[in-house]
């Protein structure tokens, strides 16, 4: 058996997997020698044995060895593919439809590490299910689902070492690690610079002293640093807050409403208000004239989360945008509304008891699901 890196291996092989776990598949699945593999990555042989015993301890995690039995099932159709050269002339090799490329591991990643970012949140997974929960502590003994995640997403984080499982059982809780606080650094980052520069493209900057200037005025953007205050959203710390009965400012309805016009947001994958054009949205047409023609995915939630903000309309759609979507701050909502001081909750208060009955009619009249 040839392996060969640069061929059959890595066209199997997603590119976001590590290389320990790729040396550990083509010496398990493939058979190569460890000091073939060694040689071909221009290591020690003692560094890829290291590699190999490492991954293999992690077979305990039930994400981990998921993970790994999908990339070995990959791995193996590779060296028969290899094997068969009148094969490989005839068709190109296919790749699991389940296994996320780099680009939606990347997107899913930012999705689902900043729900475990917040406080008391965890990702359970249950034996044998085909998606994950994200299930975070609403601090009076109760809890909310803040997002959903399908097994080959999870079982890539887990891999990659974003997440760890704390308790292995029938239903095992993963938490962030401090290794996927960083990488969600990084892919915030990213995409951040993705945008900055399609919105700089869109604006046909001329020359390097005006692109500087645009990327100043991104970076006085709160979106910009939203990435260094993923800690908590404002719907989270103001969820914490009590007034004189004892009563939290917004109840856990209220938080539901603005997390799922958030997720909407996030499942549409919209950009930043710099590329986007909010009076369209509020204009735009939201349902389908023929209800049989409803759109999925990213077309159902963008249609949702117009009808949302033409719900709201003004004023009050703008707050629940800045806070609930762009996780500003409300200071910062209060100084580009210019509200008085300490108004901004209380108006998205009332933004939020208007999209919580806003999403219950919604409901009532069998529309509007997520997912």
């Amino acid at each position: 058996m040839i392996y060969r890196s640069d061929t059959d291996v890595l066209r199997r092989l997603p590119a976001w997997v590590p290389d320990d776990a790729r040396h550990y598949l083509a010496h398990t699945e493939g058979g190569e020698a460890i000091r073939k593999l060694a040689r071909l990555a221009g290591c020690h042989a003692s560094t890829v044995l290291r590699q190999v015993r490492r991954i293999e301890t992690l077979r305990d995690d039930p994400l981990v060895d998921g993970a790994l039995t999908r990339l070995g099932k990959l791995q193996v159709q590779a060296s028969e593919t290899g094997r068969n050269k009148e094969f490989v002339t005839m068709k190109e090799p296919q790749r699991d439809e389940m296994t996320p490329d780099a680009a939606m591991l990347a997107r899913e990643a930012r999705r689902v590490l900043r729900r475990l970012c917040e406080s008391g949140a965890v990702l359970a997974v249950a034996a044998e299910m085909d998606k994950a929960v994200v299930v975070r502590d609403t601090g009076d003994g109760g809890s909310t689902r803040t997002a959903v995640v399908e097994a080959p997403i999870a079982q890539a984080m887990a891999l990659k070492g974003w997440i760890a499982c704390e308790s292995p059982g029938r239903i095992s809780r993963y938490r962030i690690t401090a290794a996927g606080r960083t990488a969600l650094s990084k892919l915030l980052a990213e995409q951040e610079n993705k945008l900055r520069g399609f919105a700089e493209a869109q604006a046909g900057f001329g020359t390097s002293a005006e692109a500087e200037a645009a990327m100043e005025a991104a970076d006085s953007d709160p979106l910009a640093r939203r990435r260094h205050l993923m800690a908590e959203s404002p719907l989270i710390l103001l969820s914490r807050r009590r007034d004189r009965n004892g009563t939290p400012f917004l109840s856990d309805e209220l938080v539901r409403a603005g997390e799922r016009l958030r997720e909407d947001f996030e499942l549409a994958q919209m950009g930043p208000r710099l590329v986007q054009n909010w009076d369209m949205f509020l204009t735009a047409d939201a349902e389908p004239a023929n209800r049989s023609d409803r759109p999925r995915g990213p077309e159902a939630a963008r249609a949702r989360f117009i009808s949302a903000l033409r719900e709201l309309g003004p004023g009050l759609g703008d707050v629940a945008l800045q806070c609930c979507c762009y996780l500003e701050g409300l200071e910062a909502t209060e100084r580009r509304m210019g509200w008085a001081a300490r108004s901004g909750k209380v108006v998205l208060r009332i933004a939020l008891q208007r999209l919580r009955r806003f999403y219950e009619e919604t409901n009532a009249q069998g529309g509007g699901l997520i997912g």
